[in-house]
């Protein structure tokens, strides 16, 4: 199994300058381009606005079964104090699947927010 991992750690910047959260994007069995990257960035960037209180990101991305042709994995655990929010959804391409993603963990975190 090949496990890329480029130490690609972004701390998204508030207004005032402070961290508010880490994102980090591991690969297994491929290497990520520039542009996806940016995309995962982007669109996980934008769930804090969402729940305040979002520690970290860890996004993994995999090829799975390479006979299917949706085989394109990727796993968002969102680290929130006394909680880590996972979702995993499967696609044909990787941006559909950050996509399904970040729709599902925005309505966990909507909920969340809701009963705190």
């Amino acid at each position: 199994m090949h496990i890329q991992e480029q130490g690609k750690t972004k701390n998204k910047k508030d207004k005032f300058n402070f961290v508010v959260m880490k994102i980090t994007v591991r690969s297994i069995g491929l290497t990520p381009h520039a542009p996806l990257e940016e995309y995962v960035e982007k669109k996980i960037g934008k769930l804090d606005t969402f729940y305040d209180k979002i520690i970290g990101c860890k996004v993994f991305l995999k090829v799975e079964n390479k006979s299917e042709r949706e085989n394109k994995t990727v796993e968002v655990c969102l680290a929130i104090p006394g909680d880590d929010i996972v979702v995993k959804k499967t696609s044909a391409s990787f941006e559909e699947s950050i996509d399904l993603c970040t729709d599902a963990a925005k309505k966990l975190l909507i909920k969340k927010k809701e009963t705190s």
